[in-house]
């Protein structure tokens, strides 16, 4: 399935939502709010089919991501957003103009590189007819990649004025990317991936988020939560007879009972400082 068609599920959702949603009938509304949820199901699904290192891949840095989103003092409706932003960061990434790409173990020509830079605008663009339930969602894919300097990508965004869920996923996604095992080159260990994220503060990231996700016990819960996490590998919906079932990892925004709840805390734009 191509990415594209995502784009057509994602449209077709939003649109039988947004007339359901004209009735004004609480009923109706949470089926809208349902046909939503599992919109972006659906579409994890598409990631996983499509390529399953990158299923795993957002799965993980969702992972990192709750807890830096946790740790910041994030409220509950806010670390369901930095959730999802981490799980659809890389969507665009699926796009048929970027999969040979990406997959291709040759070194990157500038054209390539250019061409991948595209992934977060062309993610936003499958998830933009979700808007009227994730408003933040398309933006924060967008800004993934933007720098806290102002030196990232599509926008230069510069400090605050990047989404804090963006800045959260930026550091987690580097994180894994530095840490996990590639077809070109072996994973480096936590300690190598913390010292390459705290030389980027400042630069690259967030200043206050690296201070944190650096502190002592907060790298601890990310070290062993990549001890863990370093095991998911086969994508969520492949289930196999006799599988370890520890090893598949959960996703919060579904509708259906029987969610995982998280603890919550006042939501702020600022990290809560750790007392050191």
């Amino acid at each position: 399935m191509e990415l594209p068609r995502t784009s057509l599920l994602t449209t077709a959702a939003a649109a039988a939502a947004a007339i359901v949603l004209r009735k004004h009938d609480a009923d109706a509304r949470q089926a809208a709010e349902r046909m939503a949820a599992a919109a972006l199901e659906a579409l994890l699904n598409a990631i996983d089919a499509n390529d399953a290192d990158t299923g795993a891949h957002v799965r993980r840095v969702a992972t990192y991501s709750l807890i830096i989103a946790d740790e910041a003092g994030l409220s509950i409706p806010e670390q369901a957003s930095v959730e999802r932003i981490a799980l659809f960061h890389d969507i665009g990434k699926i796009h048929e103009a970027l999969f040979d790409i990406i997959h291709d173990d040759k070194v990157l020509s500038p054209d390539d590189r250019r061409a991948i830079a595209t992934h977060p605008a062309r993610g936003a663009e499958v998830l933009a007819p979700l808007d009227g339930f994730y408003p933040e969602l398309a933006q924060g894919v967008l800004s993934h990649h933007e720098h806290w300097n102002g030196t990232g990508y599509p926008q230069r965004l510069k400090g605050r004025r990047i989404p804090i869920a963006a800045r959260i996923v930026s550091i987690a996604d580097s994180f894994d990317a530095i840490t996990h095992h590639r077809r070109y080159r072996a994973g480096r260990p936590v300690e190598a991936a913390r010292d390459i994220i705290l030389a980027g503060r400042a630069t690259q990231f967030d200043p206050e988020l690296v201070d944190l996700f650096t502190f002592p016990p907060v790298f601890a819960r990310i070290a062993a939560a990549e001890r863990q996490v370093a095991k998911w590998q086969t994508p969520i919906h492949q289930r196999r007879e006799g599988r370890d079932e520890q090893n598949v990892p959960e996703i919060s925004f579904r509708w259906r009972p029987g969610r995982r709840g998280s603890r919550g805390r006042p939501a702020s734009d600022q990290p809560r400082k750790k007392e050191r």
